[in-house]
């Protein structure tokens, strides 16, 4: 009981240890760590005891500032040198005493960047992922900050980083004294500008006559296209170095775009495309080669669709260039509108374009690569300078459930101009040349079937307001029409212009719909229609 009154009237730092061990006796299952804790408080109250007395003998003596715990910093190293007698139970009592007292000035253990994500892996074939090309990072994701596929390593980058950074302070303190300097641009050029030109000139003259062949067959067999080709003997030393620096810069501004979240690995990183006169949103992820799908744009020809990381590289292919249309037949001509027919098999490279470019506007899109079963139907809209992509729609050579469309785009800068229905509408004129039923494979866009919808509307509006005739069945519709019987069924749902009365199925022909047809259809003109008479084609043997 006395133990207990003194306890409780003990200073904070007892009360403070008695709450904790307190705490420890609650959650305890043992007689041992009551003991245990029991000890605790006893030798907490010892010290604190303690700490009185200094204090009282301080008293006379300026105070120094005081502790979270009330006591000076210097009392407690005193009593740790000076008191020989304190047990470990009291050193014990007196950390816990200190975590209890919360000092915050205690500096926090550095994290590692949060924003890396140790589930990702650099690309290249053998790389850990550690240290990066710029030497300021420890991790890298990338092959623009992979050391390893630069032939070189992580010391070797920071080496090399150390160096830069060297140079970039010379170089910043002549420019400063060169601006102290009046009207620099008139005045000749200063001695160290002359002695650094020659020495630039003396070290391009410069270059190793030791014939490095057996190592560059070495090199290429061995890493492939894993590994940057080895760049020593190609030029000077000083023209390597600033390719060298330049690439650290660009890796370095990618690393920065990556922390930021404006470039992320793994995801659709590509957020526009520079297609002819326009830029593009893309819509979805496509899945291009990692070292253009890293990119934040990417830059197209219009008419081969060969894709290209800058502005520059698209202006010197642009140069040369030859294409102005897509390859394969001109099947159709009426006016600015053109259609070609590009066989997979024989323009493999233009179709797998073309199918890269189609996903980044497509969800349902599966197909890349296999292009070599498929035709292509490219719709162009011509001008002086060539035959622009429009659109296009793509079906199988051989398709034993009659699809006559398995993927159909239009380009978003042609859409709701009433491209998407010439394609659809091209799509089932072929259908009728070959004397088939067709239907568009499934599963359709959103856009995609809300076009389709719309095509079968206007498609049965046109046939019922031409029918002069008083019974009327889906197959006779299908067969003019060449749409499926399901599709025609699907829509005349859709109208409510289906109905079973006694026993049978009845279509009604609806004139309201037909006149709000026929006064948008005056509108709309005939300007984005297809003329079946400006068709050159004939079935591909074999289908």
């Amino acid at each position: 009981m006395p133990r207990r009154k003194r306890n409780a009237g003990s200073s904070s730092e007892g009360t403070e240890d008695s709450d904790f061990s307190a705490e420890h006796t609650d959650s305890s299952e043992s007689d041992t760590h009551t003991v245990r804790n029991t000890r605790l408080t006893r030798s907490s109250l010892r010290l604190s005891r303690n700490s009185q007395d200094i204090k009282q003998s301080a008293d006379h003596d300026e105070s120094p500032p005081r502790t979270p715990t009330g006591n000076a910093p210097s009392s407690e190293s005193d009593i740790d040198m000076s008191s020989p007698n304190v047990s470990h139970d009291e050193s014990l009592a007196k950390e816990l005493s200190l975590k209890e007292s919360g000092l915050a000035h205690r500096p926090k253990r550095r994290r590692f960047h949060e924003s890396y994500n140790f589930n990702m892996k650099c690309p290249t074939p053998g790389c850990n992922s550690l240290g990066h090309l710029t030497g300021k990072h420890e991790r890298h994701f990338s092959i623009s900050g992979c050391p390893l596929y630069h032939n070189l390593s992580a010391d070797e980058c920071k080496v090399k980083a150390s160096s830069r950074d060297k140079h970039v302070d010379e170089r910043t303190l002549s420019q400063r004294q060169d601006e102290n300097r009046h009207s620099a641009r008139q005045q000749a050029q200063t001695e160290r500008q002359l002695r650094y030109k020659e020495k630039v000139t003396e070290m391009r003259r410069k270059r190793n006559s030791v014939s490095q062949k057996d190592k560059y067959t070495e090199h290429r067999p061995s890493h492939g296209s894993s590994h940057e080709p080895l760049l020593e003997n190609i030029t000077s030393d000083y023209d390597l170095e600033l390719f060298r620096k330049a690439q650290a810069r660009a890796s370095d501004d990618l690393e920065k775009l990556r922390l930021e979240g404006q470039v992320t690995e793994g995801g659709n990183m590509i957020k526009a495309i520079v297609f002819g006169r326009y830029e593009l949103d893309t819509w979805y992820h496509s899945p291009y080669p990692e070292e253009y799908a890293r990119l934040g744009r990417l830059y197209m020809c219009e008419f081969c669709l060969k894709y290209m990381k800058s502005q520059t590289i698209l202006r010197r292919h642009m140069a040369k260039c030859v294409w102005k249309h897509p390859p394969g037949d001109e099947i159709y001509r009426k006016g600015p509108i053109s259609v070609f027919e590009v066989d997979g098999k024989k323009n493999k490279i233009y179709c797998q374009n073309l199918c890269l470019l189609a996903k980044l506007f497509l969800d349902h899109k599966t197909l890349y690569y296999d292009v070599e079963p498929f035709l292509f139907y490219v719709m162009t809209e011509a001008d002086n300078t060539g035959c622009h992509l429009v659109g296009y729609f793509s079906k199988e050579k051989n398709s034993f459930l009659n699809y006559n469309v398995s993927c159909i785009l239009t380009m978003p800068q042609y859409m709701r101009q009433g491209y998407g229905k010439m394609l659809i509408d091209f799509s089932y004129l072929l259908s009728k040349v070959e004397e088939k039923v067709g239907s568009p494979e499934r599963p359709l866009s959103d856009l995609g079937l809300i076009s389709y919808r719309s095509y079968w509307k206007e498609v049965l509006l046109r046939y019922l307001h031409n029918f002069q005739g008083k019974e009327i069945s889906i197959k006779e519709i299908s067969q003019e029409t060449a749409v499926n019987p399901v599709d025609i069924v699907s829509t005349l749902q859709s109208l409510q212009m289906l109905k079973y009365w006694k026993g049978k199925h009845l279509i009604l022909k609806r004139q309201d719909l037909i006149d709000d047809w026929k006064t948008k259809e005056a509108k709309r003109g005939s300007s984005k229609t297809i003329d079946p008479t400006a068709l050159k084609w004939s079935p591909p043997k074999g289908t």
